[in-house]
């Protein structure tokens, strides 16, 4: 029997192939998005600090030394290296924790150094960002943001292709032990139902469905 999947060509196979991970996502037909209670409006990070990740640069600014002030990149391996601070691990802290770190190491050498870390080129840890998986224009993994929306979410990868069930999408909430919420994205994008719009917490994955019909 020939295969009829792959008689629709590559890109057919290819929203066959993510339908069936997003319906195992899902759980199978045990039970569906819409069994699942609706995401809360807001998602209670209000005490919300940035995590330092990979890729991330910071600028180290040393009060009255710039000899020993400047911007240096996260490597992959979460550390940084600057002046008399080599191999500090920057990844999982806050710009504060390892500002407090580089005062320890300059200590040794210099007297009562105070130091501020700007993060700049944000990217934060993989456990902080937020990814978006199946139909969505450009699906893809988001720095997380304090009050993010999941509006914002949909703007950052270009809305819901024309094969999207928008209002059976789900979001896989990390921070709760994976628990799952269903989300309006249909609603919200294509009639401007403004309720429909929750905040997204750090580490969120918003899956996005195939429409069979």
């Amino acid at each position: 029997m020939p295969n009829r999947v792959f008689h629709r060509g590559a890109g057919g196979a290819w929203r066959w192939l993510v339908a069936a991970l997003v319906f195992l996502a899902l759980g199978g037909c045990a039970s569906g998005p819409r069994d699942l209670p609706a995401a809360p409006a807001t998602a209670g990070t209000g005490d919300y600090s940035y995590i330092v990740g990979a890729g991330d640069s910071l600028n180290i600014i040393v009060w009255r030394n710039p000899e020993l002030s400047g911007s240096y990149p996260v490597r992959p391996d979460g550390k940084i290296s600057a002046p008399l601070v080599d191999e500090l691990v920057a990844q999982g802290k806050t710009s504060v924790q390892i500002a407090r770190e580089v005062e320890k190491r300059l200590a040794t050498y210099v007297r009562d150094p105070v130091v501020t870390v700007i993060v700049t080129g944000f990217v934060g840890p993989f456990s902080e960002q937020v990814r978006v998986v199946g139909e969505a224009a450009r699906p893809q993994a988001l720095p997380f943001r304090q009050k993010m929306t999941v509006l914002d979410v949909m703007i950052a990868v270009g809305g819901l292709t024309d094969f999207a069930d928008g209002n059976g999408a789900t979001i896989l909430r990390t921070a709760e032990g994976n628990k799952q919420y269903s989300v309006r994205l249909r609603d919200l994008i294509r009639r401007g139902d403004v309720s429909a719009n929750v905040e997204m917490r750090p580490g969120d994955i918003l899956i996005i469905p195939q429409s069979f019909f």
